[in-house]
């Protein structure tokens, strides 16, 4: 048989063919005083068994292992390791699936979020301000804009323990009509700091609102989750030594008068804390 033969008795491509030449897995027929190749019957069996296997799932280093005589390994003892593989993978396809089962019901609740995919639970947190904020009308706030990124962020990076801990101490800023209407008034006025000049002294006194509105809006389990130490950092997270990248790097990405009303409101949350 020529090759070509060879490949559509078998099933699979003249270049698989060629490969598994190249790895050692079928043996190099002799060739024919023309200098084509003549495989035989034999080459039909060994190339029929790789296919078998390579369908089943085995890499092909573990077809050699298989085909090898010395390879000191059972089919069986193969096979086995390959189906405690599948497993894994069908246990990891499982919970893809749960996850993107989350995401298009909130899809059809019109909740999906644009920072999406997120985990189940931050996906939860979003529908329920989501739910709490029907009604609103009006271009979105890019202060919120930046909250819903920095949780997606900490979704990610965060343990899921700490990312469930900081939700449940964030969830009563959000959980009510009423929180989410102070959290969007806290909102409009980091919004409104965006292109003042923190230089100008008329802007202190708009920063300072902003600052004692977000202190009020902010829950005291937040505080309680960060603990004195965690607040301090966050309120000095702006300083060369205070907070470490991370934190330089958020509030790099807020306009010098929107950081400081944040750091201003979490001296503030720290007060009351203290009191």
């Amino acid at each position: 048989m020529r090759i070509g033969e060879l490949a559509g008795i078998v099933g699979v491509t003249t270049r698989a063919i060629r490969h598994y030449h190249h790895l050692g897995l079928l043996p190099e027929p002799e060739r024919r005083a023309n200098g084509y190749r003549e495989y035989g019957l034999r080459h039909a069996v060994v190339l029929a068994r790789i296919r078998r296997l390579t369908e089943l799932g085995l890499g092909l280093a573990e077809v050699r292992d298989v085909l090898a005589d010395d390879a000191g390994r059972e089919l069986a003892e193969v096979l086995g390791e390959l189906d405690a593989d599948l497993a894994r993978q069908e246990a990891a396809i499982r919970e893809r699936r749960e996850r993107l089962r989350v995401l298009l019901d909130g899809a059809e609740r019109g909740v999906l979020s644009a920072e999406g995919p997120v985990s189940p639970e931050l996906g939860e947190f979003f529908a329920e301000v989501a739910r709490s904020s029907v009604g609103r009308t009006g271009p979105e706030s890019a202060m919120a804009a930046k909250d819903r990124e920095l949780l997606a962020l900490i979704d990610t990076t965060a343990p899921p323990e700490d990312r469930d801990r900081l939700l449940a101490a964030m969830r009563p800023a959000l959980a009510t009509p009423e929180a989410v209407e102070r959290a969007h008034e806290v909102y409009a006025l980091l919004d409104a700091l965006a292109d003042t000049d923190l230089a100008d002294a008329r802007t202190d006194a708009a920063v300072d609102e902003a600052a004692r509105a977000l202190a009020d809006a902010l829950p005291d389990s937040l505080l309680e989750e960060l603990g004195m130490e965690g607040a301090q950092t966050v309120a000095d997270g702006l300083g060369r030594d205070g907070g470490g990248p991370f934190l330089e790097a958020l509030y790099a990405d807020f306009a010098p008068a929107q950081a400081e009303a944040v750091r201003r409101g979490m001296r503030l949350l720290m007060e009351r804390g203290a009191r």
